[in-house]
């Protein structure tokens, strides 16, 4: 089980916080963060994109919360649980005290409120609902004792239980529209309040001055120390870097690796971070209408026809990994099977050869007819050299003979085909989340898939893992998944999911959460 810092730092941010966190925290000042795309929907139970959840983890509190370098869970609104043997029923002691910023008590009222609320929304909250699976009621024992039951074991609950997407709102939220708890500031009981939204603008927070209830492991009591906290979207990366240069915005999300060496030379402070979930990676439909995929031999292929390391030493740097699973080694339970994925163009072509897909005039194969063409859908989230890792695979690929084009969509396009199976890849930055269930949530069914099938096979090992309350059967079952997703080629992983952010040497105090997430709590302005 990977247990290693999941944060390290580069340029003077030596402990994982910006600038080093020297000197004495001070309160007050506005911090401009500058975002690599639209955070598209501000309710943190049905954002789905790493932008609106580091917002999210700003303005919602959850049950637990994680140690980013042990991963060991501690309380926050639970002050303590209980855990039955069964892994059926949850048991959480709230802490008193707590409200919502619209004044609204947080109990345990509130806790079945929401997970009522969630199971509600269904699709639309598509973590909080995978994390949720199975459940069936949460039953309120008094006003500081919430039971939560389960239909089937779910071993994965209690981690779920850190994450914004499982994160409070308060009763005036759950009355809004789906759409409306998008659009309209949340409310929720965290460090910072919503101010407004302006999509693909900006969104502006502002510090909640009675806070009291900070999660044991922020660096201090009491309220945020910045008075705003302002998410400006820039969704061009060379913008991003001259906005940090010139001092017009105080962060940037997602430097490009070429960019780094500058910002550093300039006195500019650097965090990475390597993701814990589910690496970058083509994600390949599981549907049965798609003639090519049906063919056994092209997963397979694609599989052994990518050159993983030529990608990061090519298009990357230092704080980047050629991918080894499709989980990431910093998520628990992360298992080295680069045997299975290593670059053999010998191998791949021989899949084909064997399968009857015979070479072209231009190189590309052909099979009763039909080229050896795949479609890869790619919605661009402000990550430089993203195109360029696509067009490098697209080589890579055409090098075995297998024709990729890559369709450029933007989120509204591209989330109906999603749903519905329709397509052959598409380009999935990653999934944070520091628990091998994510491996359910991305690769499980949508729909009860066809007996026999090689998704059946990975949804009972997925279920089996999530039952699991012995850690070392859990772990067993969570590789045999990974080894499935792996050869079926459902997932094919490149790179590990990696973001490097940057700082002006002002910040203090910056850090990243287990889940990769900004934390910007105990933040502040120096000088």
């Amino acid at each position: 089980m990977a247990v290693a810092l999941v944060a390290t730092a580069c340029g003077s941010g030596g402990d994982g916080g910006a600038a080093g966190d020297a000197g004495s925290p001070k309160s007050g000042g506005t911090l401009t963060f500058a975002l690599g795309s639209d955070p598209t929907c501000l309710d943190p139970q049905q954002i789905q994109l790493s932008e609106g959840l580091t917002i999210g983890r700003e303005v919602v509190d959850t049950l637990t919360d994680q140690d980013p370098k042990t991963l060991k869970i501690v309380p926050w609104l639970a002050e303590r649980w209980e855990i039955s043997p069964d892994a059926k029923t949850y048991t959480f002691h709230l802490r008193d005290g707590v409200t919502f910023s619209d004044g609204a008590p947080f109990d345990a009222t509130a806790v079945k409120k929401n997970f009522d609320a969630v199971v509600a929304l269904g699709a639309k909250a598509t973590l909080g609902y995978a994390y949720l699976s199975g459940y069936a009621r949460t039953v309120v024992v008094d006003a500081r004792t919430a039971r939560v039951e389960f239909n089937a074991a779910t071993a994965q609950f209690l981690q779920a239980t850190t994450t914004p997407s499982l994160g409070f709102v308060s009763p005036a939220t759950l009355s809004r529209t789906p759409a409306q708890r998008c659009s309209q500031p949340p409310i929720g009981s965290g460090a910072f309040v919503v101010d407004s939204y302006v999509p693909n603008q900006r969104v502006v927070l502002s510090q909640r001055k009675d806070y009291a209830w900070a999660s044991p492991l922020a660096r201090h009591r009491g309220a945020a120390y910045l008075d705003k906290l302002v998410f400006t979207v820039v969704t061009e990366s060379g913008v991003r870097t001259g906005s940090l240069k010139s001092g017009q915005v105080d962060g940037i999300a997602q430097v490009s690796p070429q960019d780094a060496p500058g910002l550093e030379k300039q006195g500019l402070d650097l965090l990475a971070t390597i993701h814990a979930g589910i690496v970058s990676n083509l994600h390949a439909s599981p549907s049965q209408s798609r003639p090519v995929l049906r063919d056994p031999a092209v997963l397979p292929a694609i599989q052994r026809g990518i050159d993983r390391k030529q990608i990061v030493d090519t298009l990357l740097n230092d704080d980047f990994r050629p991918a080894t699973s499709i989980l990431s080694s910093r998520t628990p339970g992360h298992s080295d099977l680069s045997s299975l994925i290593g670059y053999d163009p010998a191998a791949a072509k021989k899949l084909l050869d064997d399968s009857g897909w015979r070479p072209g005039q231009d190189g590309i194969r052909v099979k009763d007819g039909r080229r050896l063409h795949l479609d890869v859908l790619w919605v661009p989230s402000g990550f430089g050299p993203e195109q360029s890792i696509l067009e490098l695979v697209q080589q890579q690929l055409g090098g075995v003979g297998i024709e990729l084009a890559v369709k450029r969509l933007s989120l509204a396009q591209f989330q109906p085909l999603y749903q519905s199976n329709d397509y052959d890849l598409f380009w999935a930055r990653g999934t944070t989340r520091a628990d091998p269930d994510i491996l359910r949530t991305i690769f499980g069914s949508k729909k009860p898939p066809a007996a026999g099938s090689a998704q059946a096979g990975i949804d009972s090992i997925l279920n089996d893992q999530n039952a699991a309350t012995d850690p070392a059967r859990r772990n067993e079952l969570v590789e045999q998944a990974q080894r499935r997703v792996l050869e079926t080629g459902y997932g094919i992983p490149v790179v590990e999911q990696t973001s490097i952010m940057g700082f002006s040497s002002k910040v203090r105090g910056v850090t990243f959460t287990a889940h990769s997430w900004l934390q910007f709590f105990d933040a502040w302005i120096a000088g």
